[in-house]
């Protein structure tokens, strides 16, 4: 497999610019001739919908959901980077690319590091123009907050709604496609399965998640933004019906997949509170510009929190990192937090917990300040907990949240399929082995407003495509396939459920894949792995039939696919051999415990390649070059 990233040469601050204007364009009139499909509507998938038939593409949008506003990128709180410097504190385009690879502890892709920078003041004002209510100042200039991994405040957010606020902006445009026919909007509908015809994507195979029924969709173009795949894990703060079956079954017809095992651990989420749970809720990293996190100093003090006197707290990240204290990036808070609570010093009574304390802040500013921050974020921990965070400190611990792998994509969004886009949390591209909070939401609209636009045309332009129908024997054999798994599932009639076995899944892979790995924990993951797998196989119990509504059947096929990246996402972490941002390896860290990258050796995009027939998946190496930000030992000291 070639891996061509398709960077431009010459000096960074000019590639986008330079590159756009090297693209061919699709005359105006031609657009509408050109038919694309967009799975996924959350931010990256519902900009790009909206903004290529604004164009004039012939646009298929899909959701699993009932309505393009059910995707999960509500569920993002804190806020949206951007260069925008308002604040007028040192922050730069160039700040934003240096923080953004820094914090992805220098395995990310340059180019694509500093375009999402270069671009993420015009996403500020697209949203604006739309009318998402960004929090502003008295006298009605944005107003701006800080988040982990940076000095600077740049962060611009909507109380603690800013996922839902700027969805809701890109839904508006979207809709106005739909009304106008530019976009045929396919609500409750799963994609199954790619087509690839003459090594392109031409299309895909979809099931109607109300009737059964399977089709398939021609396109001249495909685009994936469907989300990442934390659900692995089965406790994570993704929405449960997140999944990675679209990624997955495009992995297997050629898409390689990068750096599955980076995933991120988010520090700041509400603590497991029962085994019966299916998922967890996160607190906003926002609440780590006013909270300070603490555990008691003493193991084992089990006193109430405002029983323990400020001699005897540990202010345990303010201590060991004085530039950031509080506002270090995830992955190093939440190996932080997990060090204090192994140490016997967790609140709560797991243990598995420290806290976030607003007292300081409340005195400071006083309680209605923090009310106009984040008081809906606070409304939600009370009704969770029961427990009113104004007046004892909230209780946090870290959590499985967002993926940094994904299928591999060059510089244009193209994955190794060409035809084939991914956009927004779906690929790897921009982030390394860690991202910084506030960039999902910045990636994602980035993609779809104003990358995708410019190189899925120039890909049209570039390529002569043959007219298709659906009867196509590829489409035909596709949807064959698809009954047959269906099929397969329905069969086994055995005697435990789907949710035992992703609930099992998921303890494997947070028990040695999770926020620390080894080689040999590693090797018994991907034994325990294939053995949960083999009897999935021989007795899960998937009720109903295939026609009309099943959710049974549903995870039943997302959970297939599950186990398939969970062996894989193993495997990748094991053959990491050092530690670098999410993937943490205890045999490589410094005295101190922070991570070991071996730059000589892993300084690469781990890209692969499926292998059919239960054969090993193979190796390709992206190797990655910094020559504006040159890899050290990470310090937020």
């Amino acid at each position: 497999m070639q891996l061509d990233s398709k960077v431009p040469s010459g000096p960074i601050e000019q590639a986008w610019d330079r590159a756009r204007f090297d693209m061919k364009l699709v005359n105006p009139a031609n657009k509408r001739k050109y038919s694309v499909i967009v799975v996924g509507s959350g931010l990256a998938g519902a900009s790009a919908a909206a903004t290529l038939a604004e164009l004039g593409y012939s646009v298929k949008c899909l959701c699993f959901q009932g309505s393009p506003r059910r995707a999960h990128s509500i569920a993002a709180q804190g806020g949206i980077n951007a260069a925008k410097n308002y604040q007028n504190d040192g922050d730069s385009v160039y700040r934003l690319f240096y923080d953004t690879v820094k914090g992805g502890d220098f395995r990310s892709r340059e180019a694509n590091v500093y375009r999402l920078a270069h671009i993420s003041t015009a996403i500020i004002d697209q949203c604006t123009a739309q009318g998402v209510p960004f929090a502003r100042e008295y006298g009605g200039t944005l107003s701006n907050r800080s988040f982990g991994g940076a000095q600077v405040s740049r962060t611009f957010y909507a109380r603690g709604q800013t996922g839902q606020q700027l969805l809701l902006g890109a839904y508006q445009a979207l809709e106005r496609q739909v009304h106008v026919g530019g976009v045929t909007m396919l609500a409750n509908t799963e994609m199954l399965d790619l087509v690839v015809i003459d090594g392109r994507a031409r299309g895909i195979v979809t099931r109607n998640l109300l009737t059964g029924t399977i089709e398939s969709h021609v396109a001249d173009a495909v685009v994936l933004a469907t989300g990442g795949y934390g659900n692995v894990y089965y406790l994570s703060t993704n929405a449960k019906g997140s999944n990675c079956t679209a990624i997955w079954r495009a992995h297997k017809k050629g898409a390689a997949f990068a750096n599955p095992c980076f995933t991120q651990i988010h520090p700041t989420c509400i603590p497991v509170s029962g085994d019966y749970q299916s998922k967890l809720t996160l607190m906003s990293e926002s609440l780590r510009n006013d909270g300070r996190i603490w555990v008691p100093i003493k193991a084992g003090d089990k006193r109430p929190p405002d029983q323990i006197p400020e001699s005897e707290r540990d202010y345990y990240l303010e201590r060991r990192y004085p530039s950031f204290g509080n506002l270090v990036p995830r992955d190093v808070a939440s190996r932080n937090a997990k060090a204090v609570c192994d140490d016997g010093r967790g609140v709560g009574e797991s243990g598995l917990g420290v806290y976030l304390d607003f007292a300081d802040s409340i005195h400071r500013l006083g309680r209605q300040a923090i009310v106009e921050r984040y008081g809906n974020l606070f409304e939600m921990y009370e009704r969770i907990t029961g427990e009113d965070p104004y007046k004892f400190p909230m209780r946090i611990y870290p959590a499985i949240h967002y993926t940094m792998g994904g299928l591999w994509v060059d510089y244009q969004l193209m994955s190794t399929i060409p035809g084939l886009f991914v956009i927004g949390e779906a690929n790897f591209s921009d982030h390394g082995a860690n991202r910084l909070g506030a960039s999902a939401l910045m990636q994602g609209l980035s993609d779809g407003y104003f990358v995708i636009p410019y190189t899925l045309g120039n890909y049209l332009a570039n390529t002569k495509l043959e007219k298709l129908e659906a009867t196509h024997g590829n489409f035909r054999a596709s949807e064959a396939a698809v009954t047959a798994m269906t099929e397969r599932l329905l069969a086994i009639n055995g005697n435990r459920t789907v949710a035992s076995f992703h609930r099992e899944l998921g303890k494997i892979m947070w028990d040695y894949c999770g926020m620390s790995r080894t080689a040999a924990g590693l090797e018994t993951a991907i034994q325990k792995i294939r053995r949960l797998k083999d009897e999935f196989w021989r007795n899960v119990k998937v009720a109903g039939g295939p026609e009309g509504l099943n959710q049974s059947l549903e995870s039943a096929g997302r959970l297939a696919d599950f186990f398939e990246l969970a062996e894989l996402m193993c495997i990748d972490a094991r053959d990491r051999n050092e530690s670098c941002g999410g993937h943490f390896r205890e045999e490589f860290q410094t005295p101190e415990g922070e991570a070991l990258r071996d730059d000589e050796h892993y300084s690469y995009v781990a890209a692969w390649e499926y292998a059919a027939n239960g054969a090993a998946p193979v190796l390709n190496r992206e190797p990655l070059e910094f020559r504006y930000v040159h890899p050290s030992q990470r310090s937020y000291k």
